[in-house]
């Protein structure tokens, strides 16, 4: 029976078009499958169901999500993930595309609410290099669930150029389209451009518009796959969007409680020192 199956033209171009019409005939095709958004189960014998092609240097993983959560698209991952996500599949599911595709997420997940993580900042802005913490958690807006991301660099952020020793990394932001955030209560606007890539469960990076109007580039991205606990997950599937928040270095810290962090939050908003943009996810 055929499989209702997406099928990205991108895909289709780094497999080839036999093996994507053995795909969407379902000679290939699994027919329950862990979605690799999500982490939850999926069948693509009942629901429209994504291939996603996760490529590194020298082999790459076929895998499978709701078409819901993410469309079908090549996504670029280091050779050392995509090593660590093929040992982590199960013996009969996992390996390199070629042989028998996995059905399943690869990367495994468990992780509290919140997790800190810090990394080089790659591009622009700012567009000097710094170190950035992120940090995801579950907020209430509206009275609804919303997942969020709080970005906080641990040390201040100057321009390029600028002989003092402000910090810039607020203003900086409000030029690309982050606006102030006075009131939790009320969702921060979408800026055009910009989503979060989330990829096999996991937080790989938050993307921007690339300054000649090309693909989006990585304004933050993880070293290593940035694990989402399941209420974050359960979130942004019914929402599709998530919640990006920055404050200046010292302003939030790590909070161990989403009461906690949100009340670092509301902390941040009075003192006019959050600003916040909505993002969907990549490729919605």
């Amino acid at each position: 029976m055929p499989r209702m199956l997406d099928v990205s033209d991108d895909v289709r171009a780094e497999i080839g078009d036999e093996e994507a019409d053995r795909l969407l005939a379902g000679d290939q095709a699994p027919g329950a499958y862990d979605c690799t958004s999500c982490r939850t189960p999926g069948n693509s014998d009942q629901e429209r169901t994504s291939t996603v092609l996760f490529v590194g240097q020298e082999t790459a993983v076929l895998a499978f999500a709701h078409a819901t959560c993410v469309p079908s698209q090549v996504v670029p991952v280091s050779e050392e993930q995509l090593a660590g996500a093929v040992r982590s599949i199960t013996a009969e599911e996992s390996s390199p595309y070629g042989a028998e595709p996995p059905a399943a997420s690869a990367y495994p997940y468990s992780a509290p609410y919140s997790t800190q993580h810090s990394v080089p900042h790659a591009a622009p802005p700012p567009p000097q290099q710094a170190v950035l913490g992120v940090t995801s958690g579950v907020v209430l807006v509206g009275g609804e669930q919303r997942p969020a991301l709080v970005v906080e660099p641990t040390g201040p952020i100057t321009r390029p150029g600028a002989t003092g020793h402000g910090d810039d990394f607020l203003p900086l932001l409000t030029e690309q389209g982050f606006l102030p955030v006075v009131d939790l209560g009320r969702p921060p606007v979408a800026i055009p451009g910009w989503s979060v890539l989330l990829a096999m469960g996991q937080l790989h990076a938050v993307l921007m518009p690339a300054a000649n109007g090309g693909s989006p580039v990585a304004w933050w991205q993880a070293h290593n796959p940035m694990p989402l606990s399941e209420g974050w997950r359960s979130a942004v599937g019914r929402s599709q969007q998530v919640l990006v928040y920055a404050a200046a270095a010292g302003t939030i810290g790590t909070q161990p409680r989403e009461d906690q962090l949100r009340t670092a939050l509301d902390r941040a908003a009075a003192r006019g020192a959050l600003v916040g943009a909505s993002m969907p996810l990549a490729g919605t």
